[in-house]
Formats: structure tokens, C-alpha cells, sequence
């Protein structure tokens, strides 16, 4: 017995009447062909009797593995990524894995430095959610999924599997709702931040409106944060012929333009209709509630780590899309109802 009190495999060895390496072919499942099926008996009910259990770090070890995924995302203050990470351990625990999390921000540039010195040592794949595909130049043997980032090429110019939501989708249905509203002068606060997931939000408004009758836009960009978003939608507000409609590229934006109707007296929504896009919490603790798009951030993760566990597995994973949900609050209306 070891000096902690528990079982060694040399203990169960001594029980069974057999070497340790035979105890480890019987307990890692490799014993069929090279042990009887009576010694394999024996040794299980050895470990059984004991309350053997095999060190899992130590098993992982020696099959080369980790069985620790690396979730990669730009910040841990936005909303957004926590039900990305409850999604993601969520599948990953019912499969024996584990998720850590790393920041890379918004505005860095080039591969990304993770926070492993040896990172095909200490982790068995990434997701990578919402940022540029060379970021992943620093883990060009680690198998990598990109979530909320687009069509993706790899560093060495192989296809990378993605889980992306359609956001096109969901920014038309935001255009259509307040077309249907009555609105033809529409304002984008969108965000500053070079990520296909914005920029494919701004294109899909833009050809909307563009395809809209005496549709007009006008646009303002802004950092993901309320001050920000203030002094953005402000600069479109002071416009001679202000906006009746801002659509926001995400709902912490929208409160700043919340801020900034206020501010110069207009009422939301008899002035002015906001709409926002992620629907966080955030969303209903405005007042008015925020029209918005609801994106299953949750499933995001959980998707991404079954695609993910798919790769592992020697898989080819096809691209997945998870659709948005147009949800309409109190924040929009025929202008000047």
C-alpha cells in the first residue's frame, strides 16, 4: 500500500498474482489476444476488492493525450462568452474533457501566444471564437475549430471546421422589421472591430437597405462599450436629417445609443426605434425592452465542442450554422408614433 493509504497497481499486481504490466493491460482495455480471460477476471476483482482506481493524469500521459481543450476568446468582460464556455464544458465533461480559457484580443495582430509554454503538450485542441483564423499560427499542429468567425482557412492554408451563427440572416430580419415599420432613413452603429462576424452584420444591412425604396443609411462606428456607442450614435442623432431607426451591431452598443436618444430629449420608442443583436441579459434590463437577435451563444459552445470531438476522432466535420431569432420588444415602432 502507498504512504497515502491508497492502492497501487503494484498492490493490485501483488493480490492478482501478476506483473504490473499485466495489471495495466487489463485496466487501460488492451488485454484481449496477450491475457487469458481468467487473469483479466483476476485482476479485476483484485482492483475491485482494494478500491483501485488508475491515476487518470498519469493514464493521459502515457496514451499522449490531455484531454483539455483551449477556448479562445477576445475578452471575458462582454456577456456574450460565458454561456460560450457552459456550452462547451458542458459537452466536453460528459466526454471526460476539460476547457480552460485564454484571452486574445480584439485588436491584437498575428498568432496568438497561449497561455502554455508546450501547447501540443498540454492541450488536445482549440476553439477559437470570434476572431481572425492567424491567430491559430502558434498551434499549427494543434486541431483547432473556429467558432463565430467565418468561412476559415488554416495557417497552412487547410480548411479549419466552423460553427457560425447567421448573422446575415438575422441582421435582414432586423431590416425587413422595421421596414415594415415604416422606416427608410436608418442609422448602423456599428462595431469598430475587424471581425467577419461585424462585418458580415454590416454588409447584410447595407444591401438591405439599399434594396429598400427610399431607403437611406448612414453609419457611425464605435468600440464595444456604452461611452463609445454614445458619442457614435450621438454623431448620427446630430445629423440635419436624423435617422428614425438605429440598428446596433450588439446590445451593450445599443444601450449606448439609448444614451445618447436621451440625451438630446428624443422618447425610444416614439422618437426613435433601437435594435440591438447578441440578446444578453442586458437586453430586458433596458427600458424599453430591446428588440434584438437572439443568438444561442450556449449551443455555440456545445456545438463547437462536439465538432470539435468529431476532429479528435480522426472526423472530417462539414460547416454548421446555428440561425438567429428575430426577438421584438418595446424598443421599435412606426417613427414618429
Amino acid at each position: 500500500m502507498s504512504l497515502a493509504g491508497r492502492p497501487t497497481s503494484k498492490d493490485v499486481a501483488h493480490e492478482a498474482g501478476v506483473s504490473q504490466s499485466t495489471v495495466s493491460l487489463v485496466l487501460g482495455g488492451k488485454w484481449a489476444g496477450r491475457v487469458s480471460p481468467a487473469t483479466a477476471r483476476s485482476v479485476r476483482g483484485a482492483a475491485e476488492r482494494l478500491g483501485y482506481r488508475p491515476n487518470q493524469a498519469a493514464r493521459n500521459l502515457r496514451l499522449g493525450t490531455t484531454r483539455t481543450v483551449l477556448l479562445m476568446v477576445p475578452t471575458l468582460s462582454a456577456p456574450f462568452f460565458g454561456p460560450v464556455y457552459t456550452g462547451a464544458a458542458r459537452v466536453a465533461a460528459r466526454h471526460g474533457f476539460g476547457v480552460v480559457v485564454s484571452t486574445w484580443p480584439d485588436d491584437a495582430v498575428g498568432p496568438a501566444d497561449g497561455p502554455f509554454a508546450a501547447p501540443d503538450e498540454a492541450i488536445d485542441g482549440i476553439l477559437a471564437s470570434s476572431m481572425a483564423v492567424d491567430a491559430l499560427g502558434g498551434f499549427r499542429d494543434t486541431p483547432a475549430v473556429m467558432l463565430d468567425s467565418g468561412p476559415a482557412g488554416g495557417p497552412d492554408g487547410e480548411r479549419v471546421p466552423t460553427v457560425d451563427f447567421g448573422v446575415a440572416e438575422g441582421m435582414r430580419a432586423i431590416a425587413a422589421h422595421l421596414a415594415g415599420l415604416g422606416h427608410r432613413r436608418i442609422g448602423h452603429v456599428g462595431a469598430v472591430v475587424d471581425q467577419w462576424t461585424f462585418r458580415a452584420r454590416g454588409g447584410a444591412l447595407a444591401s438591405a437597405v439599399a434594396a429598400l425604396p427610399g431607403g437611406v443609411l448612414t453609419r457611425a462606428t464605435c468600440a464595444i462599450d456604452v461611452t463609445s456607442a454614445k458619442e457614435a450614435a450621438g454623431r448620427l442623432l446630430d445629423a440635419p436629417d436624423r435617422p428614425t431607426a438605429l440598428v446596433c451591431d450588439d446590445d451593450l452598443i445599443a444601450a449606448g445609443a439609448y444614451k445618447a436618444a436621451r440625451a438630446r430629449g428624443l422618447d425610444i420608442p416614439s422618437d426613435l426605434s433601437v435594435t440591438g443583436f447578441d440578446d444578453v441579459l442586458l437586453a430586458t434590463a433596458l427600458e424599453p425592452e430591446l428588440t434584438t437577435v437572439r443568438l444561442p451563444a450556449e449551443e455555440l459552445g456545445a456545438q463547437g465542442m462536439t465538432t470539435l470531438l468529431d476532429l479528435l476522432s480522426g472526423g472530417h466535420p462539414s460547416p454548421r450554422v446555428l440561425p438567429g431569432e428575430l426577438v421584438v420588444r418595446e424598443s421599435t415602432a412606426p417613427p414618429g408614433a
